[in-house]
């Protein structure tokens, strides 16, 4: 029996709603907030998610962005609930990755068949490709069968790259997506005075270079290994059929790289306006929460991991200089809110460090 969640503050529609989700079969989890409906969603994952987008405390918008940020909560179908029709909300929604949208007043048959059709469209497709295994070769697979494709890159050998060699170049042709089976790569913008910003951090199971494919144009910022690594290279026209040839294929490759353009938006924002105290705190508790990622049922606060990143990068990615990181390192030292192990990072305190007001 799929599960369905409803978030929607509205108590007669979320009632109402419910009731006809019950009748047809379905198993119906309810929230009246975002933050709610997040919490059930993380302990019983559901088939497909109805969340209205005006909502307090955590608004629709909110919630679909820790869904695509979210490993166990990617891919999920998100349908849009909403009394706004206006076609800037439209196209906020389906930038973020919402599959449809319904507006309020709706008929029964309108939601009813909406949902059948998401449900039926991902059925071929899974949202949790364990992509640090064999998920890449399983979610190829299955994107070639769901989009009919004759071929789609038959020759996925790993291809070896050594610690600080280039992998693509600022102002270079794009001409694959890179999908990084092992180690770590960065991605950095140099300023014209040589200064360099990092612009992404990626780890195994993680794809990069896709921006300049998705928009047609050079590389904005270069590729570099950070350690030994190895990378699977799959070629610009496999990566265009993927895209075109189903779109539901489309949309769910999209959702594995969705949180990366939100990612950028806020790290520009952070260095636009926050002190440099908590841009380094924001730094050090995303770089410790993707930890979490790769070890399922271990909180944040419990993960043991060491952030291994040299102070020049970790630099690059706050936005200073090397010398002021080293002095906020060490005031989070002093305050043992942090742990030092030799070239290593250990986040001791990651709550206070998330609340502190700096």
């Amino acid at each position: 029996m799929k599960i369905i969640l409803l978030i929607e503050d509205n108590d007669e529609i979320r009632e109402n709603t419910a009731e006809i989700l019950e009748l047809t079969g379905y198993t119906v989890l309810t929230a009246e907030n975002g933050k709610i409906g997040v919490e059930k969603a993380l302990a019983t994952q559901p088939d497909l998610v109805i969340c209205d987008i005006m909502m307090p405390v955590l608004d629709g918008y909110g919630v679909l962005h820790i869904f695509n940020k979210n490993p166990q909560l990617s891919g999920v179908p998100f349908i849009f609930l909403t009394a706004k029709t206006e076609r800037m909300d439209f196209r906020k929604g389906m930038e973020l990755g919402a599959d449809d949208y319904l507006t309020k007043p709706f008929a029964e048959s309108e939601l009813l068949s909406a949902i059948e059709g998401r449900l039926n469209r991902f059925q071929n497709l899974k949202p949790d490709y364990d992509l640090r295994q064999d998920g890449l070769n399983q979610f190829l697979d299955d994107a070639r069968q769901a989009g009919n494709l004759a071929s789609l890159s038959a020759d996925r050998k790993s291809h070896p790259v050594r610690r600080k060699q280039f992998i693509y170049t600022e102002g270079d042709e794009p001409t694959r997506l890179y999908f990084l089976k092992s180690g770590k790569v960065k991605t950095v913008r140099t300023t014209a005075d040589g200064k360099e910003l990092i612009t992404g951090l990626y780890q195994a199971g993680e794809f990069f270079g896709y921006l300049a494919l998705l928009e047609n144009t050079d590389y904005s910022d270069s590729g570099v290994a950070l350690e030994d690594s190895e990378l699977v290279y799959i070629p610009d026209d496999d990566f265009k059929q993927l895209l075109l040839a189903n779109t539901d294929v489309s949309q769910q490759f999209i959702r594995l790289l969705a949180g990366r353009v939100s990612e950028r938006e806020q790290q520009l924002v952070g260095m636009a306006y926050n002190s440099l105290r908590r841009r380094v705190a924001d730094v050090l508790l995303r770089l410790h929460e993707q930890q979490v990622a790769e070890l399922s049922g271990v909180s944040a606060d419990e993960l043991p991991g060491l952030i291994q990143l040299s102070r020049d990068d970790l630099a690059s990615v706050v936005g200073t200089a090397t010398e002021s990181l080293i002095r906020i390192l060490s005031e989070f030292k002093h305050d043992s809110l942090i742990e030092l192990v030799g070239s290593g990072i250990r986040v001791l305190q990651a709550d206070k460090l998330r609340r502190a007001n700096w």
